[in-house]
C-alpha cells in the first residue's frame, strides 16, 4: 500500500514538472500551489551495516535459557528507502520515509547452544525489514557550495517479517525505532537533482516475540545512501 502511494506521488511529481509552465501561464500559484512546490520526493539506495549486541536472557520471561548468554548481529547488505521531505521553513519542515531490506538475524552463544541443529554454531532467521518513520526536518536557507544540505531527526517502527523459506517459522515483530539523518541535495534542474547522506537508526535488538531470544540489548544501524530526488 505504500509503495503504491510513494509510486503515484511519483507519477503525480513528474506530471507536475511538465504541467507546471503552463500552469504559471494560466494562473498564479494558489496557496496549495505554493505549499505543494515545497514538496520533494528522494528514492535512495543505502547500505545497511549493522551492529553486533551481546547480552543476558532476561530472568523474568520464565525462558528455558534465562540468564545465559547470546550474541546478536544481522547481516550487511543493501536496501531502498524512499523519503518525502516537506520544508515547511528553513529550519522547520516534515518528512516521512519507507525503507525495505532483507537480511539474517543472527544468534549465537552459549544462549542458543542446545537448540542448535547439529554442525551449526548460530541460530539464523532471514527477515524482510520495513520502515515506517516521521522526522524533523531542518533545511538552512542557503545552499553551501552550490548543495543544499538538510538534516532530521525522527521516530516510528520497523517491522521484522521472517521469509517463508529461512524465516524458522517465526512470527513477525515490530520494533521501536528512533533514527537521525545529515545530508545534501545538489540541483541538476528546479524539479530534479541528486542526494547523497547517511542515516543511523536505533531499536531493540529483534527477538520475534520469543522470550528465548530476548536480551534487551539496543542495536544500530548504519545507513549512507545515494539517489535522486524529484521536485514539483
Amino acid at each position: 500500500m505504500i509503495r503504491k502511494a510513494f509510486s503515484l506521488l511519483a507519477a503525480v511529481l513528474l506530471a507536475s514538472t511538465f504541467g507546471s509552465a503552463y500552469a504559471q501561464t494560466a494562473a498564479p500559484p494558489t496557496p496549495l500551489g505554493r505549499q505543494l512546490k515545497k514538496l520533494d520526493l528522494s528514492l535512495t539506495g543505502v547500505g545497511l551495516f549493522n551492529s553486533r549486541v551481546t547480552g543476558t536472557v532476561v530472568t523474568n520471561l520464565r525462558a528455558p535459557n534465562q540468564g545465559e548468554s547470546i550474541t546478536q548481529f544481522a547481516s550487511n547488505t543493501t536496501g531502498l528507502l524512499a523519503t518525502i521531505h516537506y520544508p515547511i521553513k528553513p529550519y522547520f519542515g516534515l518528512e516521512m520515509n519507507y525503507g525495505y531490506g532483507r537480511y539474517a538475524e543472527n544468534y549465537e552463544g552459549p544462549g542458543v547452544a542446545n537448540f542448535l541443529p547439529a554442525n551449526t554454531t548460530n541460530f539464523k532467521v532471514q527477515t524482510k525489514v520495513t520502515e515506517y518513520t516521521l522526522g524533523y526536518l531542518v533545511t538552512p536557507p542557503h545552499p553551501i557550495f552550490g548543495m543544499q544540505p538538510f538534516a532530521s531527526v525522527g521516530v516510528g517502527a520497523q517491522a521484522f517479517r521472517p521469509t517463508a523459506f529461512g524465516g524458522q517459522e517465526e512470527p513477525e515483530k515490530a520494533r521501536m525505532t528512533y533514527y537521525y539523518s545529515l545530508g545534501v541535495h545538489k540541483e541538476l534542474n528546479p524539479h530534479f537533482g541528486f542526494q547523497l547522506g547517511f542515516r543511523q537508526l536505533f531499536f531493540l535488538a529483534p527477538d520475534f516475540g520469543q522470550n528465548y531470544l530476548t536480551i534487551l540489548k539496543h542495536v544500530t544501524t548504519y545507513e549512507p545512501m545515494i539517489g535522486f530526488y524529484l521536485k514539483f
